[in-house]
């Protein structure tokens, strides 16, 4: 914790959070990182697992650091669905729970009576502190896993001071939200939190605090374009737009540039269990990148890439690490296409191929080429099982006017041949009333 409040002690002045107008500077984050620490540490021993049930504020920040210094494992969580909560509360094991009301903490007791896991006895008795966070769990019960934290946070360490404004777009209890606030905090930049993620909240915001630094999924930058909240606020501060979490069309990421020609594009990449790894891309409108980060070895099997890094998981506390290799390396589920000076390109996930009569099919690959289609604003492809060939391929669409979906199924089918293999073309059209998307803004297939 020692360099963390040094690095804020020298920037105290410094503008570190806007949230809800209100304007909060590095020193106001280092004595409210004292006020919580003095809260917790009378209360909460040392090696207990604790929930925080709040997204961003400056009271979950620093809340979240005071526990990194009391040696605390840290469930962070966003949900308000309370069986959601319950439930993470439970699998994780937390001691306790810290609720913000107020600005004030209410810190309540759950009384577990089970042993802690393996994973976290070992950070206790190491003297560390840890990161448990879940995944989005689209394919089932969700994975709990766990970080070292001393590990995670020393690994922003070195990095060099930037006079940036930076929205937190990724939340409280993801990789990406994690990562992109220790960065700020390590770089000592403005980090501005949106109220909501609307489009149109978003891009007022940017407007509103010369934001420079934007981090979104493919998904949100398309609502973006679909709201036409671009067109309402002056978005040239925007220096570079990341995006992640999912494949990116290169068809939307040119449509993207066209509306931003003086942006750089970046695409980043991580996943729950390695962190997020420093990545550069080919060029702004390529889909294209390779990794940059000494952390961070990689490799391709089959395909499919493979990960193992300095700040990967220590292990799942609900799952098999059955996705891990026994030398460390972490089957990432994604495939890959590789093109030569170490660079490649995401083209989908194992787990969504579609399977037409032997024949395989990759979403990305079709979405990209729908996007092409003037009155397709946006869409989602997933196989569907059928008698005959195992399995077809399915379009939701939503369109850009009112539609008969018997003759736009033709003229779609027309517009794929000769982009696509017949076999990939699109059998069956779904019209979608709106986009539809997770809570994390990605794609959700069905």
């Amino acid at each position: 914790m020692n360099w963390i409040i040094e690095n804020l002690t020298n920037i105290d002045k410094n503008q570190f959070l806007v949230f809800s107008d209100t304007v909060y500077t590095y020193q106001d984050l280092r004595e409210e990182i004292n006020k919580c620490f003095f809260n917790i540490s009378s209360k909460i021993e040392a090696g207990k697992t604790v929930a925080i049930l709040s997204d961003y504020s400056i009271e979950s920040i620093a809340l979240f650091f005071a526990l990194f210094e009391n040696k605390n494992i840290i469930v962070p969580i966003t949900s308000k669905i309370q069986s959601d909560i319950d439930h993470k509360i439970k699998t994780s094991l937390s001691n306790f729970y810290i609720e913000i009301d107020n600005q004030e903490l209410i810190i309540t007791s759950t009384e577990f009576l089970e042993m802690p896991y393996s994973l976290v006895e070992t950070l206790v008795n190491q003297g560390k502190s840890g990161l448990i966070l879940f995944s989005s769990g689209s394919t089932g019960q969700p994975k709990a896993m766990i970080h070292d934290l001393d590990i995670l946070i020393n690994s922003f360490r070195y990095k060099n001071r930037k006079k940036l404004n930076f929205l937190v777009f990724l939340m409280f209890d993801h990789i990406g939200g994690i990562n992109t606030l220790l960065n700020c905090i390590s770089m000592g930049v403005t980090t501005i939190l949106p109220s909501n993620r609307d489009p149109l909240d978003v891009c007022r915001i940017i407007s509103k605090f010369e934001i420079n630094v934007l981090p979104a999924s493919p998904t949100f930058l398309n609502l973006i374009l679909l709201s036409g909240a671009h067109l309402q606020f002056d978005l040239s501060s925007l220096r570079m737009i990341t995006y992640g979490t999912e494949p990116m069309p290169v068809s939307l990421l040119n449509r993207l540039k066209d509306v931003f020609p003086k942006v750089k594009f970046l695409q980043t990449f991580g996943t729950s269990e390695t962190g997020i790894s420093q990545m550069t891309s080919k060029s702004s409108n390529s889909t294209l990148m390779r990794f940059e980060d000494e952390n961070t070895e990689t490799k391709v099997v089959n395909g499919e890439l493979y990960i193992r890094s300095k700040t990967q998981i220590l292990g799942y506390l609900n799952f098999s690490m059955d996705r891990f290799t026994d030398d460390g390396w972490f089957r990432t589920g994604d495939l890959v296409e590789e093109a030569g000076d170490r660079f490649f390109r995401i083209i989908g996930r194992n787990s969504e191929i579609i399977n037409v009569g032997g024949e395989k099919v990759l979403p990305s690959e079709v979405e990209s080429v729908l996007f092409q289609f003037e009155k397709i604003q946006d869409c989602i492809v997933f196989g569907e099982s059928n008698p005959i060939t195992g399995q077809i391929v399915v379009a939701k669409i939503l369109f850009s006017e009112d539609i008969s979906i018997k003759e736009i199924k033709r003229e779609i089918q027309n517009f794929c041949r000769g982009k696509i293999e017949g076999f990939k073309i699109p059998v069956k059209i779904i019209q979608m009333k709106n986009s539809e998307f997770s809570e994390r803004f990605k794609k959700k297939r069905s």
